[in-house]
């Protein structure tokens, strides 16, 4: 517990946190500094600057990084189509990279020599946080509480919060929901109470972004969106910042009812977790990028993207966004995105994101060979014998020594 002189602190202003300020103060006997980033998780970050001055933090951080989140990782991340085990769109471990960035990025314009978070030794979180510091400043000293003090509960940390006068207004809040939750611009997670049984539906008042599928309008609505080098520049027409863009499409997803997910996943600690996840405008990205890929790419570019995609996936999900590997593939994808430009038009109904049109310049698309129509000599059918003739020459061999028998 010695040679901590100043500690950064990843700091929510939530009952967690602001015992792990006090605490930190306590048993290390090292000033913090905290950060609060906004990245979107839909309430006001500003009082946890109160919050962490009433505990005496002196060196406060909160800033906006909503604009860099969506731009310099979800962008990213979408470009390749990631989903991990077949579902999950990465919403919480796209976070943690940028948090870790800042981390270090302040630890070191400040002098400190740790930095620290709120992760449990449970969860994914703490590898992330973890092996995105380390990536960054190898000799950085990492403090995470839950893996080193005795408190398990949240009456345990009540009871710190009195016995070392931590105002329990700002610790606990006016409610508490049943739920761990996290939530950023991309999604909102949930997790614990009556979801640890994977049996037992997820009550209707859970969800916070999203309509139910059957509540929603019996209209469907129609979008577009423009795209330049893969990622979405426009929506109906009007240029938006990345982070304007995903805000538009969490509103528009929402009131369709779209984007809820009910999954149980396998955490990198070894556990399986249940957990459910609301990515309205994260869900119509996904959906609109395959299309405009299917127009732009080349079948066999296209093919081994989608080989990549579970790797880069499990790299996100495991905590390597800054490892040479995914930098390396992230080179690969951005390279193949240079003609994924134009507009893909979707139709959002009661949870569904229909493609109902595309378009592109760079369209590889020729209505003259594919057409069912007389195509004037565009494509000779004929040549399909010899084609078909030689890839079945193997079979065929095989076939004649008795091997494809039935």
């Amino acid at each position: 517990m010695t040679n901590v002189n100043k500690v950064v602190l990843a700091y929510s202003g939530g009952l967690d946190t602001s015992v792990i300020v006090r605490w930190l103060q306590q048993t290390y006997a090292c000033e913090v500094v905290t950060f609060t980033a906004d990245i979107g998780q839909g309430e006001e970050v500003e009082p946890a600057r109160a919050k962490a001055a009433a505990l005496g933090v002196e060196e406060i951080h909160v800033e906006d990084l909503r604009e860099e989140f969506v731009r310099d990782f979800v962008y990213p991340m979408f470009r390749a189509n990631a989903v991990y085990e077949g579902e999950y769109l990465l919403g919480t471990s796209i976070a943690r990279p940028l948090i870790a960035k800042r981390l270090i990025e302040i630890a070191t314009t400040s002098g400190a020599d740790a930095i620290a978070h709120g992760a449990t030794g449970k969860g994914n979180d703490q590898v992330r946080f973890e092996l995105g510091a380390y990536a960054l400043k190898p000799d950085i000293r990492v403090i995470a509480p839950w893996r080193e003090w005795e408190l398990g509960s949240r009456e345990s940390l009540m009871a710190y919060c009195e016995q070392h006068s931590i105002p329990v207004d700002f610790a606990s809040g006016k409610s508490k929901s049943p739920y761990s939750m996290d939530a950023n611009l991309l999604h909102v997670s949930y997790e614990g109470g009556v979801l640890e049984d994977p049996w037992a539906e997820p009550e209707q008042e859970m969800w916070r972004w999203s309509v139910s599928p059957e509540q929603a309008p019996d209209q469907p609505s129609h979008v577009e969106l423009e795209y330049r080098n893969g990622d979405i520049t426009a929506i109906d027409g009007s240029e938006l910042t990345p982070a304007q863009v995903l805000t538009r499409l969490n509103e528009l997803g929402g009131a369709n009812g779209i984007g809820r997910l009910d999954i149980v996943e396998n955490r990198y600690v070894g556990m399986k977790s249940r957990g459910c996840y609301e990515t309205p405008g994260g869900t119509i990205m996904l959906r609109a990028h395959r299309a405009i890929e299917s127009l732009t790419l080349d079948r066999e570019v296209a093919h081994f993207k989608d080989e990549l995609m579970p790797r880069y996936a499990s790299l996100i999900y495991n905590g390597y966004w800054w490892s040479p590997e995914r930098i390396m593939l992230q080179t690969a994808i951005d390279h193949s995105q240079t003609q994924v430009n134009g507009t893909v038009r979707l139709k959002l109904y009661k949870g569904n994101v229909s493609v109902v049109g595309r378009k592109s310049a760079n369209s590889l698309f020729d209505q003259s060979i594919a057409t069912f129509e007389e195509d004037l000599g565009a494509y000779e059918q004929a040549d399909a014998e010899g084609f078909i003739k030689l890839n079945a020459l193997r079979l065929r061999i095989a076939a004649g020594k008795g091997r494809n028998s039935l």
